[in-house]
């Protein structure tokens, strides 16, 4: 009975004819050396080459993933998956599913998540590009601890064990390769327990290339690790650069700073008001960003962040911009009193250039601040979600506006 199982042995399939069959006998070996209760699970995706009736012919269950990409086969697969625990990976003999025993114990030990380490079990010549070991793996998975405080030093290792209901609550969305980065920072950022364990990689069996592509996929693994942490990607450089400008300006509105024979005038002002600029709207997309996927699921809530932003409510952040605009159009009011002074003439005094900086630097940022207030309240609306049997039927509706009409 489906109930009854402990364990599913979880492979993604695409034209994997030459490798398959191997896997799922050590898999199936696993299951009989240890006594598990367990299946062997091929969620393929759309495989032209009969992989499919190779694994039926062994044994093994197979399920169709209609959507196409490596994360969509795993959701369709965890989806369907019998086991309390599953344990995935690629289908092209390059791990050993013969060998999970240090999987099987970490997971009835209570973790949800348990991932593998090639880099601490082991890496055989040939098995991983060079670029792929010393390059793209070992840096985004330092980004990966960095921006997610995770403990996993392996991201992208393709064999790891889990709970199976621990995963399926944490809404994994992503189709292609980045499935895998999203499983552990979503798992992290949940606070589930997550584990690793030394593993070894071999060179697989597959005369063709494999379906990963080097930059393409590196790239998506990046953009997901920056867009589901706003902090690093906005907030951070944002802060830096409003830093930078508020000091670097405030220094400068006095007048020149020679600092070591080189002297900084209105032309490094500029810079450090286009810093403020940047600056301040970087933060603004934070807040939106952070408050975006909170809401909608893609990062958990925050309660550090969630009283932040109850003290940033749209008529505080309005009336700031307000009094900000206001500065400024009184700083462009002087700067064209100045002007009139002079009959409208050439303004070559570096005073009024930097009146007329600072004023467009206060109009600019405080309609910015303004804008974005708005944006970030309108994600904050409360959404009252009726009852299906509440609601007429889209026949009904139709008809009430044709009566109308």
């Amino acid at each position: 009975m489906a109930e009854d199982l402990e364990l599913t042995i979880l492979m993604p399939c695409l034209n994997e004819a030459e490798t398959l069959a191997t896997c799922v006998e050590k898999a199936q070996s696993f299951l009989k050396r240890s006594g598990i209760a367990g299946e062997v699970l091929i969620s393929d995706n759309g495989s032209t080459d009969g992989s499919q009736a190779i694994a039926e012919s062994l044994g093994a269950r197979v399920v169709s993933a209609d959507q196409r990409g490596y994360g969509a086969a795993l959701g369709t697969g965890i989806a369907q998956a019998r086991g309390r625990f599953v344990i995935m990976g690629d289908a092209d003999d390059s791990y050993d599913f013969a060998n999970l025993d240090a999987y099987m114990a970490q997971l009835r030990d209570g973790a949800d998540l348990v991932m593998g380490n090639r880099f601490a079990g082991g890496i055989a010549p040939g098995a991983m590009p060079w670029h792929h070991r010393y390059i793209g793996n070992p840096v985004l998975s330092f980004l990966g601890r960095l921006f997610f405080r995770t403990p996993i030093r392996d991201f992208h290792c393709g064999l790891r064990g889990f709970s199976r209901d621990a995963i399926s609550n944490l809404n994994l969305r992503t189709t292609g390769m980045e499935f895998a980065s999203e499983m552990v920072v979503k798992a992290t950022l949940s606070q589930l327990d997550v584990r690793e364990v030394p593993t070894t990689l071999k060179p697989d069996g597959r005369s063709r290339r494999p379906h990963l592509r080097s930059f393409r996929d590196g790239w998506r693994h990046l953009r997901f690790l920056l867009l589901f942490s706003p902090r690093w990607l906005f907030l951070y450089p944002g802060v830096a650069l409003l830093w930078i400008g508020l000091v670097v300006g405030a220094q400068l509105l006095r007048g020149p700073v020679v600092i070591g024979g080189v002297t900084f005038g209105v032309h490094t002002l500029l810079v450090a008001a286009l810093c403020v600029i940047m600056g301040t709207q970087s933060i603004a997309f934070a807040i939106i960003g952070r408050r975006f996927a909170s809401r909608y699921g893609f990062i958990p809530r925050s309660g550090v962040y969630d009283r932040l932003l109850e003290g940033l409510t749209l008529e505080r952040l309005l009336l700031f911009a307000v009094l900000l605009m206001l500065g400024g159009m009184g700083a462009m009011g002087w700067g064209l009193w100045e002007w009139a002074r002079r009959d409208f003439g050439p303004l070559t005094s570096s005073a009024t250039l930097r009146m007329v900086i600072l004023a467009m630097t206060a109009l600019v940022t405080g309609f910015q601040l303004m804008m974005s207030a708005f944006m970030s309240s309108m994600i904050n609306i409360p959404i009252y979600e009726r009852r299906l049997a509440d609601q007429p039927a889209p026949d009904d509706q139709f008809r009430r506006r044709s009566d109308r009409a």
